[in-house]
């Protein structure tokens, strides 16, 4: 009875193989459904960062070379640094991708520890914008180690914010963001070219241990979200929250 069975048992087995031959076929051949340009879509921001944002006064910040080329010739940058008169800083960054995202885009959780910072906190905080919604964006928290005026090691800590901005959404999940270009790919066979923007703060030395000095600080970034979003954003994007 044994041996009446194995042509059958054959014929399903080769069956099912064939199965799945033919899902795996199918999907190494949506690969060529990939656009193999960025920039299908028109920006979902404008690459200028405003002088003035509420009552923080901006100056230009250069761009690295190795910035440049870890990135890719073809990423472009905006950055400056604000100062709001009584001796607190604010530095915002926008770098917009180039043709090759995987150089293009990246997370500040890839670049901080590079920059010697250690991150101790991470989450997602809410930003109520006045008629765009609520954006939800990264906050990170980091620290590191300088040397102070005598020489002796000073603990700098610093809360970056980040999001991305596309054609058509904003999210301050990487993984979202990752999440949307695939299906844009997939499903409608074009790429939006995605906006890395970072606002960062840091806290005054010595103020570590204090909350109120890091509420006032968040308060300050996200105050400064408000007022800059309007003025670098498309109406095209819809908010991912």
């Amino acid at each position: 009875m044994a041996g009446k069975n194995l042509p059958a048992l054959f014929l399903m087995t080769t069956s099912r193989l064939a199965i799945l031959l033919a899902v795996l076929l199918a999907g190494l051949s949506s690969v060529f459904l990939l656009p193999h340009q960025l920039g299908f879509q028109p920006v979902g921001i404008t690459l200028e960062l405003p002088k003035m944002v509420g009552g923080w006064y901006g100056k230009d910040l250069a761009v690295s070379e190795k910035e440049r080329t870890v990135l890719g010739k073809e990423t472009e940058f905006a950055r400056k640094s604000y100062a709001n008169g009584v001796g607190y800083e604010i530095v915002a960054s926008i770098v917009l991708s180039g043709q090759d995202m995987n150089t293009s885009i990246h997370r500040p959780e890839r670049c901080m520890p590079a920059q010697g910072y250690t991150i101790i906190d991470k989450r997602s905080v809410p930003v109520v914008l006045p008629d765009h919604g609520l954006l939800r964006v990264t906050r990170l928290e980091n620290v590191r180690t300088v040397a102070g005026g005598d020489g002796s090691p000073v603990s700098l800590y610093n809360m970056t914010y980040y999001w991305f901005v596309g054609h058509t959404d904003a999210t301050g999940s990487h993984f979202e963001r990752t999440w949307l270009d695939v299906k844009d790919r997939l499903l409608h066979g074009y790429n939006q070219r995605w906006a890395y923007i970072t606002i960062a703060a840091n806290l005054p030395p010595g103020a570590e241990n204090d909350p109120r000095a890091e509420r006032v600080v968040d308060e300050w970034v996200k105050d400064f979200i408000k007022q800059l979003l309007p003025k670098i954003q498309k109406d095209s994007v819809q908010i991912a929250s």
